[in-house]
């Protein structure tokens, strides 16, 4: 008896699509709401937004950093 037939697979795309589904709705609820009263969002997803903000501001200067010289400037050898 073969284990990838037509009841298997109906049954694995059943459970994957209903899957997506209760992940989406868990993730939606996960993500900091914008409050109802003043229109804006609530400090944490504020203070997330900035602490990504300035964690990418820093790779960013990182990477720009020049470090070993590889543009070819005056190598010797």
């Amino acid at each position: 008896m073969s284990i990838v037939n037509r009841r298997n697979a109906m049954v694995g795309w059943a459970v994957w699509t209903v899957g997506k589904r209760l992940a989406k709705r868990k993730a939606k609820a996960a993500v900091p709401a914008i409050d109802a009263e003043t229109k804006r969002p609530n400090r944490a997803a504020m203070a997330l937004a900035a602490a990504t903000a300035v964690g990418g501001a820093l790779l960013f200067w990182r990477g720009r950093d020049g470090g070993d010289g590889g543009d070819g400037g005056d190598a010797v050898g």
